[in-house]
């Protein structure tokens, strides 16, 4: 099998190459390396059949490049997006045009060349819905289409609509997928990902800086236990033409969080809090709680996260310490 994996040297995208090459696929990394590093994929060639990884610089935007990488793709996987709170909320009409003509280039390739497509979603298209266990076909609450806040989610959600419409009048098998708060090593905070951000200052003894009141909670997935559900679901007939949430539904709040960072890490940093506003600039928005309900998934494959939040914390401090992370297939006691 081979894959065209769009953002394939991001954070999840350089983890979903090397799980792929470990199955024995052959694969192609589409990168602009805007938020992605040449360097997250020194791993996957150091791999047995890794060195045929070949890391293409461009931009998902770029029709002609597409067609020319889609020609033989067995799966694309459609990752490459503009991402993190700082980038959409700084740079708000250059992520939309991203997001949203990168998808509908990637189906047209795939339609031309016979492509199934993985499209990466995310769980900011339930917007404003603290329901806690969203369900896939949940309604979305959103706020002011002018806030630039929710720019990412409506982007994001033209995109799902375009890749079932794909399916359904073009024939193009897809499958959908949302993510909840995916992370652990490779991830960079200085977009705005709170837990490598959390555990580089505590690393460092700096305090732990809480955007808001620290009372929201969020649900945090360790990128060990989604990419393998990111590439079975390509692989599997039955769920083409829906969409799947993949997250941890275990909650915890963000100032929990930034207590449990200063613990396993055994630092000695204070926490501090900063208003939306001077943070992200005026008009900042953001949801009490986002809880995934995972059941759609766990009926298909039999899902169930393998590694909990001390992973996370552990693996995200071990990677940004420079010591080599745990085994992807890691048990947690």
């Amino acid at each position: 099998m081979h894959a065209l994996i769009t953002g394939g040297a991001g954070f999840i995208g350089s983890h979903l190459t090397e799980h792929l090459v470990e199955q024995g696929w052959t694969v192609t990394a589409l990168d602009d390396l805007s938020t992605g590093s040449a360097e997250n994929l020194d791993p996957v060639r150091r791999m047995p059949g890794g060195a045929g990884v070949e890391l293409v610089r461009g931009s998902v935007t770029d029709s002609p490049l597409v067609h020319r990488l889609a020609d033989g793709a067995d799966v694309i996987f459609h990752l490459a997006a503009a991402v993190g709170v700082l980038t959409i909320q700084q740079q708000t009409l250059h992520s939309m045009r991203t997001n949203l003509a990168g998808t509908e280039t990637v189906m047209e390739a795939a339609q031309a060349h016979g492509s199934t497509v993985l499209f990466t979603s995310t769980s900011e298209v339930y917007g404003k819905n603290t329901t806690i266990g969203l369900r896939e076909d949940d309604d979305r609450v959103m706020g002011s289409p002018l806030l630039s806040r929710w720019s990412y989610a409506e982007a994001k959600a033209i995109d799902e609509t375009l890749v079932q419409q794909y399916h359904l009048h073009h024939g193009v098998p897809s499958v959908i997928v949302r993510l909840f708060n995916t992370t652990g090593p490779r991830q960079a905070g200085r977009y705005g990902m709170v837990v490598p951000r959390f555990v580089r200052q505590a690393l460092t003894g700096e305090p732990l800086t809480v955007y808001g009141t620290g009372q929201q909670t969020r649900c945090f997935g360790h990128v060990h236990d989604m990419v393998p559900m990111i590439a079975t679901l390509a692989q599997t007939p039955a769920a083409l033409g829906s969409v799947y949430n993949i997250g941890n539904p275990e909650q915890i709040s963000i100032t929990g969080l930034a207590e449990r960072v200063i613990a396993r890490t055994g630092s000695s940093s204070d926490i501090t809090y900063v208003d939306y506003q001077s943070a992200y600039g005026p008009g900042y928005e953001d949801m009490e709680r986002r809880v995934p309900d995972c059941t759609r998934l766990t009926e298909l494959t039999g899902f169930r996260p393998r590694h909990d939040l001390d992973d996370i914390i552990d693996d995200v401090a071990a990677h940004i310490s420079g010591r080599r992370s745990v085994p992807a297939d890691r048990v947690p006691a």
